[in-house]
C-alpha cells in the first residue's frame, strides 16, 4: 500500500532516486490483466525506486479508457510496497484531465503526471490554463510533462509555479537543451526536474549536469538491477562505467527501438517476454516487435547478463 505525501515531500522523494513506468498487463484479448499487473508491481517493488508511474506512457495511458486508468491506478496503489509513491496519469482535454486527477486522488495515488492535451495545439496561455485547472482540482502534487504539443516556456512555468503551490515537477520528453536550460535557470530548486525521453539513460549524463537528478527508466521493467546500477554509477560520477553500458547495451537497444514508430513501448513488453515475465501484447495503434526483432533483443540482454555477471549489485 502506497502512502499519502504532501506535495513538497513528494517532490523531494521523486528527486532522490530512480523512477519507472510499469507496463500495463493485457491478456490475449487485450483486456486488462489485473492479477498479473498486481503481481508485477509487487515484484518491481522489491527494488528501491523513488516512485512508479501507473498507467503512464510505457503503461499505454493513451490506449486505456478513463475507467481502466482508475482501475490500474487502484491496483498499483494496493500492490506497491509501503513507501513507494504511485503517480497517476492525467490528460486529454482539460475537463477529462480534471476528472482523471480527482479519480486518482480518490484511488490513493501520491501525485499526478499531467500529459499533453489530446490532439490540438495550444499557445502558452492555453497550456497554462490547462495546468491551473488540474492543479486546482486536486491537493496532490502535479508534475507537468513537457513533450509533443505541450512545450512550456520558462516564463509559463514560472507563472504556474507562482500560482499553483502543488505544481512540484517538470518532466521533459522533448530533449531541447536550450529550453531545459532556461527552465532550470529560471525556476531553480522550486521544481523537481525529471528526464522523460524514450530510453532516458541516453540523456542522463548531460541532464544530470543541468540539475535533472532523476529520470523514468523503461529498462527498469525487465532489467531492474541493471537500471538501478546504471543510475547509481551516474550519480556517483562514474562516467566510464556509464559510457561503457551505453555503448554495450543502451545504444544498441535504442537501435532496435528506433526500427518502427511506437517501439519505445513495444520493446519494453518484448523485454518482459524475454526475461520470462510476459505482460501480454501492446494495444493498437501500437504493434509488437517481430520474432526476429525480439530475438535481437534477447541476444542483447543475454550478452549484458553474461558481461555483468557478478558485478551487478
Amino acid at each position: 500500500m502506497t502512502e499519502s505525501l504532501p506535495p513538497t515531500e513528494l517532490a523531494a522523494r521523486l528527486a532522490g532516486g530512480l523512477l519507472s513506468f510499469p507496463v500495463t498487463h493485457f491478456d490475449a484479448d487485450l483486456n486488462f490483466d489485473e492479477h498479473a499487473y498486481r503481481e508485477n508491481v509487487g515484484w518491481l517493488g522489491q527494488y528501491e525506486v523513488a516512485g512508479l508511474f501507473a498507467a503512464g506512457g510505457t503503461g499505454e495511458f493513451f490506449s486505456l479508457t478513463p475507467a481502466e486508468v482508475a482501475t490500474v491506478v487502484k491496483a498499483a496503489v494496493a500492490s506497491a510496497p509501503e513507501g513507494t509513491p504511485i503517480i497517476a496519469p492525467s490528460g486529454y482535454g482539460t475537463a477529462m484531465a480534471v476528472e482523471l486527477a480527482q479519480a486518482a486522488e480518490r484511488a490513493g495515488a501520491a501525485g499526478i503526471l499531467l500529459f499533453p492535451p489530446y490532439l490540438t495545439e495550444a499557445d502558452q496561455e492555453g497550456l497554462a490554463a490547462h495546468v491551473r485547472a488540474v492543479c486546482r482540482a486536486t491537493s496532490l502534487g502535479v508534475v507537468i510533462y513537457n513533450r509533443s504539443n505541450a512545450l512550456y516556456s520558462a516564463e509559463t512555468v514560472a507563472g504556474l509555479a507562482e500560482s499553483c503551490p502543488n505544481l512540484i515537477g517538470f518532466k521533459d520528453g522533448a530533449g531541447n537543451l536550450d529550453q531545459m536550460t532556461r527552465v532550470v535557470s529560471r525556476l531553480g530548486d522550486r521544481l523537481t526536474y525529471i528526464g522523460g525521453l524514450p530510453t532516458a539513460e541516453t540523456y542522463a549524463v548531460p541532464y544530470l549536469r543541468m540539475g535533472v537528478t532523476t529520470y523514468s527508466s523503461a529498462i527498469f521493467n525487465f532489467l531492474p538491477r541493471f537500471a538501478l546500477d546504471f543510475y547509481a554509477a551516474l550519480r556517483a560520477g562514474d562516467i566510464a562505467t556509464v559510457n561503457g553500458w551505453l555503448a554495450d547495451f543502451v545504444l544498441p537497444y535504442t537501435d532496435i527501438r528506433n526500427l518502427r514508430a511506437g517501439y519505445a513501448v513495444s520493446i519494453v513488453k518484448a523485454g518482459m517476454r524475454v526475461i520470462g515475465r510476459p505482460a501480454g501484447p501492446v494495444r493498437p495503434p501500437l504493434v509488437d516487435l517481430t520474432v526476429d526483432e525480439q530475438a535481437q533483443l534477447a541476444a542483447l540482454i543475454q550478452k549484458l547478463t553474461a558481461s555483468t555477471e557478478g558485478t551487478l549489485k
